[in-house]
């Protein structure tokens, strides 16, 4: 069996036992949350990234929003899960010099450089607490409660949700 698994079902039964006491905002706090990489957010089966946005395209071309890839389905196990998901931030909303809504892209220039990646790619995240950003360099682990939830933006199309408890540099 998978340890990766046999942690994540570990995280999963512990996270369901003790969010009924103590709600998602401790979880995250005390580190009780499933580790996630972006091909856990793909449908069984599916590749993660496109071999057309592996190369650079050329910005002359159609908006890169209009050259996002289908999405083909999202994981709904994952859906209102505390859980931490490691990229870097594409910069929506601010709030004084720091970042309350940003989407949470797998890799750098993704939405900015490159077509966007496919909708099931995309976790579009908001924060009370405003992140100060190091830049779309800066990779960063987000963890908060992930939830299934369309949403456009000018950038793409976005499938993921989340309400980020914990913004930090990724270490």
């Amino acid at each position: 069996m998978n340890p990766l698994m046999d942690r994540r079902h570990f995280m999963i039964g512990l996270g369901a036992g003790l969010g009924s006491v103590t709600g998602a905002s401790a979880l995250a706090n005390t580190n009780a949350f499933v580790d996630l990489g972006w091909k856990d957010l793909l449908p069984r089966g599916q590749t993660s990234i496109p071999p057309s946005l592996r190369n650079l395209i050329d910005h002359d071309q159609a908006p890169m929003a209009s050259q996002q890839p289908q999405s083909t389905g999202v994981r709904s196990e994952w859906n209102e899960q505390v859980v931490r998901l490691p990229g870097f931030v594409v910069p929506l909303d601010y709030s004084g010099s720091g970042v309350t809504a940003f989407i949470l892209v797998p890799f750098v220039g993704a939405c900015i450089h490159v077509p966007p990646p496919p909708a099931n790619q995309l976790v579009f995240v908001t924060t009370q607490t405003p992140y100060q950003s190091g830049g779309l360099y800066e990779p960063v682990d987000v963890i908060g409660e992930l939830r299934i939830g369309t949403m456009n933006t000018q950038l793409a199309e976005i499938a993921y949700t989340m309400t980020a408890d914990s913004i930090k540099p990724y270490r």
